[in-house]
C-alpha cells in the first residue's frame, strides 16, 4: 500500500485495485467466522493489521475498515436467509459494504426508521459521514425507531429516495465520503439485520473505539519510520499499550492520546524534512492533513474533551 499512497491520496477516488488486493488475501474475512470463509481474527489481531494498513495507506485502511462492522452485523443475524445469502460473500469481499451509524449516535435522531404492515422498513433523515461511496455494494445503515436501533442493508445506488452528497476532506478524501438523505427510502424485510435497544447500542459503542485508535497508531508508525529512530517510537509503544489495557472508562483517553500522538509526530515529520514537506508530493503533507483528520474521525464528546484539554495543556 505505501508505495501507493502518494497516488492513491491524489485520487478523486480510492483505485478499486487495492481494494482488491485485500479481499484476495482474505482481509475482507477479518471478522467473519471461519465456517463462512473468514479468518475470526481475535481483537489484538485485528488492532496489529489496521495498524499495519494504516501505516501504508490510511485512505486504503480506512475504506476497507467499514467493511468489519457489516460482516459481524450479518453474522449475529436472526433474519431468515440473510447469512446464506450475504455472509460468505462479505467475508470473501465479492460484496463489499460501508457504515452508516446516524442512529447509534446520542441525542435526538437524525436518521428515523419505521415499520410497515410487512415489516419492511422507511428511512427518512440524514446520515451525514459515509464513506466508501462508489466502492461498496451496500451499506449498513442504523435507524432509529423509537427507543430502538434498526439496521438494515441498503443498496449503495442512489435513487428518486436515496440521495448522495460527496464532501471533500483535507485527508482521506479519496475514501469516497458523502453525506446520505434518506426520503421514505423503502428496505424489504429481508434486508433487516437487526433490532436492539438504543442504549444498548451506547454501550457496546463506548467499549468498541480500540481499531479506531489503530488507525491513528498506523500514521504515528508512518512517521516513524520516515523519521528514524527519535523519541515518538517509544511514545508509540506506550501508547498502543494504552489502547490494549483500556476500558470502556479510559477508552476515550487512550484514543485520545493516540490522535495526539498522530498530529505531534506528523509535525515532527515536518519539521525533520523541512521546506519540502510542504510539497504537495511529498510524505510528510499528506501525514499531517491525516493526522489532522483523525482528530476528529469517529470522536466522541468525552474524546474531544480530553483532546482538548491535552492541546491546551501542553
Amino acid at each position: 500500500m505505501f508505495p501507493a499512497a502518494m497516488k492513491t491520496d491524489a485520487s478523486d477516488l480510492l483505485p478499486v485495485a487495492q481494494l482488491d488486493v485485500l479481499a484476495q488475501e482474505g482481509f475482507y474475512g477479518i471478522a467473519g467466522p471461519t465456517e463462512a470463509g473468514g479468518l475470526d481474527l481475535d481483537q489484538s489481531t485485528t488492532s496489529q493489521v489496521v495498524e499495519s494498513f494504516a501505516s501504508g495507506c490510511l485512505t486504503t485502511a480506512f475504506v476497507w475498515l467499514q467493511h468489519r462492522n457489516p460482516v459481524r452485523a450479518v453474522a449475529a443475524s436472526d433474519t431468515p436467509g440473510l447469512r446464506d445469502e450475504w455472509l460468505a460473500a462479505l467475508c470473501r469481499g465479492d460484496r463489499r459494504a460501508g457504515i452508516a451509524l446516524a442512529g447509534n449516535r446520542p441525542g435526538s435522531p437524525i436518521l428515523r426508521a419505521s415499520r410497515t404492515a410487512s415489516d419492511d422498513v422507511i428511512l427518512h433523515g440524514e446520515a451525514p459521514w459515509v464513506s466508501g461511496w462508489g466502492r461498496v455494494d451496500v451499506i449498513l445503515v442504523a435507524a432509529r425507531d423509537g427507543d430502538d436501533v434498526i439496521s438494515v442493508l441498503v443498496d449503495a445506488t442512489e435513487d428518486p429516495t436515496l440521495s448522495a452528497r460527496r464532501l471533500s476532506l483535507v485527508g482521506a478524501n479519496a475514501s469516497g465520503t458523502v453525506t446520505l438523505r434518506f426520503r421514505d427510502h423503502r428496505v424489504p424485510a429481508d434486508r433487516v439485520v437487526g433490532e436492539e435497544p438504543h442504549a444498548d447500542v451506547l454501550v457496546r459503542d463506548a467499549a468498541g473505539l480500540r481499531l479506531n485508535g489503530s488507525l491513528a497508531l498506523g500514521v504515528v508508525d508512518r512517521c516513524c519510520r520516515l523519521m528514524g529512530p527519535s523519541v515518538f517510537d517509544e511514545r508509540l509503544v506506550a501508547v498502543r499499550g494504552s489502547l490494549d489495557d483500556a476500558t470502556a472508562e479510559t477508552s476515550p483517553a487512550a484514543r485520545a492520546a493516540a490522535s495526539e500522538l498522530a498530529m505531534r509526530a506528523a509535525a515532527a515529520l515536518t519539521v525533520a524534512h523541512g521546506s519540502r514537506s510542504i510539497l504537495l508530493d511529498q510524505h510528510p503533507q499528506r501525514l499531517a492533513r491525516e493526522a489532522l483528520f483523525l482528530l476528529v474521525f469517529g470522536s466522541r464528546p468525552p474524546i474531544r474533551a480530553e483532546l482538548s484539554r491535552r492541546i491546551a495543556g501542553a
